[in-house]
């Protein structure tokens, strides 16, 4: 769902405006999550009591569209933030339909690349925020797997994940594991299959972001020595192409047989075509 809050009359206006845009437009839909999968849009105007509707709606992970001042935006928000990683997009707007402000989980939640597209239909100003917009950034992936896990099991959860963060696979730069699946058929055929590199870390390398995980699996700790074998080595990868902090994009996914998860990062713009380092032949376990 999408929620749009006006405060004014000429916010209400610019609400039905966008509202219009939004259904006529599948494009313009935020996909930030699977809880906005197929959503449509709803304007509240002037709802009491104010504060607690945003709330409810921020709470039950409605995208949001507030047409009214950032201050009121941040502080009504302000006691309901989570995660960066959980929380859904919020845009703010001005009555006037002039500037549109991506305020929340501008890069996990989508809301950057979704004020965008608002601002070109609305023919609106983007004022971006967040680090580094404009470069192209890199995106990794991390996969475990069972051992001899076939190939096409693989692929289909990899699929599966690049259309959940709405990617498609000439986006990834590499597939990555740990180094104990350096020697997984299926993954290794997944890797030539798409002409990516396949690369592989110990687990001395994947704890360097262990504190970056969105879990922690004591069981995987136990069996490989690192808490996840997809979330670390797709964030070590991004971390290690571009020297910045990597962030999930996608957390880990299971199937039955294998787990995949997305990290990307953005590469500062004179390191664009830094070469890669400290990268290892690869393939995997049952993580």
């Amino acid at each position: 769902m999408i929620t749009i809050v006006a405060l004014t009359e000429p916010g209400l206006l610019l609400a039905k405006r966008i509202d219009g845009l939004l259904k006529s437009n599948a494009a313009l839909a935020i996909k930030a999550s699977e809880k906005q999968a197929g959503c449509v849009s709803q304007i509240c105007y002037k709802p009491k009591p104010f504060s607690a509707t945003v709330q409810q709606a921020f709470q039950s992970g409605d995208a949001l569209i507030l047409i009214c001042a950032t201050g009121i935006a941040v502080r009504t928000l302000a006691s309901v933030l989570d995660s960066k990683l959980t929380d859904p997009p919020v845009l703010v707007l001005d009555e006037a339909g002039q500037f549109i402000i991506p305020l929340l989980s501008g890069h996990e939640g989508g809301a950057n690349d979704w004020a965008g597209k608002l601002a070109n239909a609305l023919s609106a100003q983007l004022v971006m925020t967040t680090a580094k917009p404009y470069i192209d950034p890199i995106y990794s992936v991390g996969m475990g797997c069972e051992r001899n896990c076939p190939v096409d099991k693989l692929d289909e959860l990899l699929q599966q994940c690049l259309q959940k963060a709405d990617l498609n696979i000439e986006q990834i730069s590499h597939i990555n594991s740990i180094d104990i699946k350096a020697d997984e058929v299926g993954l290794i055929e997944l890797a030539k299959r798409y002409s990516k590199p396949f690369m592989t870390w110990d687990k001395i390398q994947l704890r360097t972001v262990e504190d970056q995980l969105s879990t922690k699996s004591d069981y995987v700790f136990g069996v490989v020595g690192v808490y996840g074998v997809a979330e670390s080595a797709a964030l070590l990868d991004a971390k290690i192409q571009t020297q910045q902090t990597p962030e999930l994009l996608l957390n880990k996914h299971k199937s039955a047989v294998a787990t995949c998860a997305i990290a990307r990062a953005y590469p500062l713009a004179d390191q664009s075509n830094r070469k890669t380092e400290n990268r290892n032949s690869i393939n995997g376990a049952n993580i």
